[in-house]
């Protein structure tokens, strides 16, 4: 059976154009076929042959069994897009500067087409958001994320009425700039940046992040993976807002508007290709020191 691998990168950034070209080259040269979407395949200069295939956005992982992103987080998110929709794996190569969501670095490409070649990866899961919008009463609109729901004052001179309901009870409001919904994945990015707590991948759980609110009961919270969050923007509120999802998706948000939060129901799959510790991650991407550090009387690794 033919295998096919979904090709996604930045049409803009000519380092990530080349690396594209290069990786193309070596799938192919190993009889595995590659999706590109028509506008990365205009600027790689990529034609229809029988190992690349360029189809209609509506099928374009059709048939896929992963898909592979070429870029920072940002780009990253627009593949997971791809590989929820077919519930295939997605497996990050970054070309950015921080990239928690990249599996590999440049560095490793081709170790990396090697193991795609060879299957060699296992598949982690990751929680979803799922959001509903209801205005008076009605719904408005639905969406999804991988890291996180963010409700945002839409200017900046107007601050955001909010009240907030966790399992259908109201548990307290505020005047802030907004409110981060956050799964563990998206821990380490918006929600970081607002003060929340770093949340390892594997803790059910997902996060309520306030965003500069005027209030004494305004910390973080960590919830219940099966919580329902509803962020109820105040009907007397001076100012409207906006809700993004994963920075990608948007909504404008009226005063009365009522945003509900829980668990997706599909996970996003991702690619690992090794079994380092989260640990370990969390080190290289921030460049924390460590120095001095003589764990188990100074080995890097306990025997076995």
């Amino acid at each position: 059976m033919t295998r096919r691998i979904l090709l996604v990168a930045h049409p803009r950034r000519p380092e990530a154009l080349l690396i594209a070209k290069d990786v193309v080259e070596r799938l192919t040269d190993l009889g595995i076929e590659v999706l590109v979407q028509a506008d990365e395949a205009r600027a790689l200069d990529l034609k229809e042959s029988a190992r690349v295939h360029v189809p209609s956005e509506k099928y374009v992982a059709e048939g896929c069994e992963l898909v592979v992103v070429l870029g920072g987080d940002g780009t990253i998110l627009r593949g997971a897009e791809f590989a929820r929709r077919l519930d295939v794996p997605l497996l990050g190569v970054n070309l950015g500067h921080v990239g928690f969501l990249a599996e590999a670095d440049r560095e490793d490409l081709v170790a990396t087409v090697e193991h795609i070649a060879a299957r060699a990866y296992t598949v982690d899961e990751r929680m979803t958001l799922h959001v509903d919008v209801r205005h008076d009463g009605d719904l408005v609109a639905s969406s999804w994320a991988l890291n996180e729901v963010s409700i945002e004052k839409a200017a900046r001179e107007r601050m955001l009425d909010v009240v907030i309901e966790v399992d259908h009870r109201p548990l307290s409001s505020w005047g802030c700039d907004g409110v981060i919904l956050s799964t563990p994945t998206g821990s380490t990015a918006y929600a970081f940046s607002a003060g929340g707590p770093v949340v390892w991948p594997q803790v059910e759980a997902f996060l309520l992040v306030p965003n500069s609110a005027h209030a004494l009961f305004a910390r973080p919270l960590v919830l219940g993976p099966d919580s329902h969050v509803a962020i109820e923007i105040k009907s007397e509120s001076e100012g409207s807002g906006v809700m993004w999802c994963d920075g990608r998706r948007h909504v404008e948000l009226p005063p009365g508007a009522r945003i509900e939060v829980r668990r997706g129901w599909r996970p996003i799959r991702l690619a690992r290709l090794n079994d380092a510790p989260f640990t370990d991650r969390l080190v290289a991407k921030f460049t924390l020191a460590v120095e001095g550090w003589r764990g188990n009387g100074g080995r890097s690794r306990p025997r076995r």
